[in-house]
């Protein structure tokens, strides 16, 4: 079965404007990653869903969504040293901008009574609690509402792998937000993600921005363009349906800079081609991994074969290339490729 296929598409998932606490308007966005590359883009600002689909162009497509999060405080006050969840919504639909699980103390980017009154509509008021109980309703509230949820930044989040494992009903992780990473939060998320494989969550993987760009593009530290993921769409198509539909099945990897050309796994063993790489590795759920390194210091490698071990749960590969950064695939469990 192919897994990874050549005809791919460039997404941040992850981002903020000037409707919340960004630098840059939607529009400059848009036009900053569509000159870098990238074919989809979405802006999800902090407790304001909005509609940007004015702004999608052939090739290049807006994605509906917005940033919840939850705090201990019941007033919603900020605390660096305080535990909080993230949580990013995308819509089915791309005219969709329900607010989930409204609560006035949340929505402090929005100053207009008639907007506020607009984003008020689904839902009574309500006083969110730090709780796995309560975070799983949201979750499932956002569900019904035709949002797919994925789980923000777990390190800048101060969460407790214990406190992680309670939640459910989000499709994807961020396995790296470049935003945390390159302040240097060591946000790259491996370790968590193979222990929720290992319990046996079917959850994807994805990397992101989180950009807000407050020094510019471009410009060193600038937190745009180190992490980003790329689709396989139906039909090598892009539209929205497509994007909806590949989050749906998994039709994605993430990456900090390599590129993932191809993943076929067959009779038991696994094929992989990729752009210059130092090491492709294999994990499969045990104490050891498998890897494929060039045959000379300095060199690069470009595919490899692997043999799946017959006990292996799941398997899932990244992709590191001589300057550290990664790509990696999500797990594919057994019954996803095993040949009976």
């Amino acid at each position: 079965m192919q897994f990874i296929r050549s005809a791919q598409f460039k997404a941040n998932l992850h981002c903020h404007s000037v409707l919340s606490d960004g630098t840059l308007t939607p529009e400059a966005l848009k036009e900053t990653y569509r000159a870098h590359g990238y074919s989809i883009l979405s802006i999800t600002d902090h407790e304001r869903p909005h509609d940007h689909s004015a702004l999608t162009e052939p090739g290049f497509l807006m994605l509906t969504g917005y940033e919840a999060y939850i705090r201990p405080d019941p007033n919603c006050r900020y605390d660096t040293f305080s535990k909080e969840l993230h949580l990013n919504l995308f819509a089915r639909d791309p005219h969709n901008t329900d607010l989930i699980c409204w609560n006035d103390r949340y929505v402090k980017y929005v100053d207009d009574p008639q907007e506020r009154a607009a984003m008020h509509r689904f839902g009574s008021e309500e006083t969110r609690q730090y709780t796995a109980e309560y975070i799983n309703r949201f979750i499932a509230t956002a569900r019904e509402d035709g949002y797919l949820v994925t789980l923000n930044h777990p390190v800048w989040s101060m969460e407790d792998f214990s406190e992680l494992f309670r939640y459910d009903g989000y499709f994807s992780m961020e396995i790296c937000n470049y935003s945390s990473f390159r302040a240097g939060l060591n946000e790259y998320n491996t370790c968590l993600y193979d222990m929720l494989l290992r319990r046996g969550r079917r959850v994807f993987a994805h990397s992101t921005d989180d950009n807000h760009n407050e020094i510019g593009p471009d410009k060193p530290g600038d937190d745009s363009f180190g992490g980003f993921t790329m689709f396989n769409l139906p039909d090598d198509e892009l539209t929205y349906d497509g994007v909806i539909a590949a989050m749906d099945a998994g039709d994605f990897y993430s990456s900090m800079g390599p590129l993932i050309h191809t993943l076929e796994i067959r009779d038991g063993h696994a094929f992989l081609t990729c752009s210059d790489a130092a090491r492709i590795a294999m994990i499969y759920g045990a104490k050891t991994t498998r890897a494929v390194f060039p045959d000379e210091v300095g060199g690069t490698v470009n595919c490899a074969e692997f043999k799946i071990p017959p006990k292996a749960p799941y398997v899932r590969f990244t992709v590191t290339d001589a300057y550290g950064r990664h790509a990696d695939t999500r797990g594919y469990f057994r019954d996803e490729w095993a040949q009976e």
